[in-house]
Parts: C-alpha cells; sequence; structure tokens
C-alpha cells in the first residue's frame, strides 16, 4: 500500500491517496495565518488502513511547518488532536481550546 497525501489548493482540501486512488480528502478554510479544519471523509472501501489518521497528521505537520494556527471544526481531527496532545494542542489557540473540548486534561484521571 503507497499512501500519499497532497494539498489540493484548487478545491481547498487535502488529499489522501492509496496506491493512487483517491481515498478520501479534508476540506479547510484558510484564512491569513489561520487554518480551519472542516470535514474529513475516507471513503468506506478504505476504512481501517490509518488513512484518516494520516491525513489529518499530514494536514497538521503542514500547518506547523508554515506557521499555522489550526481551527479543527472537523470532529475526527478534534479527537486525533487530543489523542496527540503533545504533538498538536500547541497548534490549537489556547482561547479556543475550550470551544473544542481541548481544554486542561485532569492528569489524575
Amino acid at each position: 500500500m503507497a499512501v500519499a497525501v497532497r494539498d489540493n489548493e484548487a478545491r481547498h482540501r487535502y488529499e489522501v491517496f492509496d496506491d493512487g486512488v483517491l481515498a478520501g480528502f479534508l476540506d479547510y478554510k484558510r484564512t491569513g495565518s489561520q487554518l480551519a479544519l472542516i470535514h474529513e471523509e475516507v471513503s468506506p472501501a478504505f476504512q481501517g488502513r490509518g488513512l484518516a489518521g494520516a491525513l489529518a497528521a499530514h494536514a497538521l505537520d503542514e500547518a506547523r511547518r508554515s506557521g499555522d494556527t489550526v481551527i479543527p471544526f472537523c470532529p475526527y481531527v478534534r479527537a486525533y488532536i487530543a489523542a496527540h496532545r503533545a504533538d498538536y494542542l500547541d497548534l490549537v489557540p489556547e482561547d479556543r481550546r475550550d470551544d473544542f473540548d481541548l481544554g486542561e486534561v485532569d492528569e489524575r484521571g
């Protein structure tokens, strides 16, 4: 399985390909240095292969490289950030984290 993620700027989305076949996408809206991640979708035939995670990670890594902040409207991306807080939480503006249930975590469990 050869996975590739590309930014389709004309359609305002990241696209994930599996062996050259479009398997899913992540819609975004860029405003200045802010990247709003709107909606992620992976075709049912490609689910369970880690493509959604690869797509989310690629978008977040690109935001970091570009110096963008991230507004995670997409529930999947929001959950991905929550699961990888150490890697990606800092991309979400501190004053917006509570809007997306990404505030402080009680370490006591």
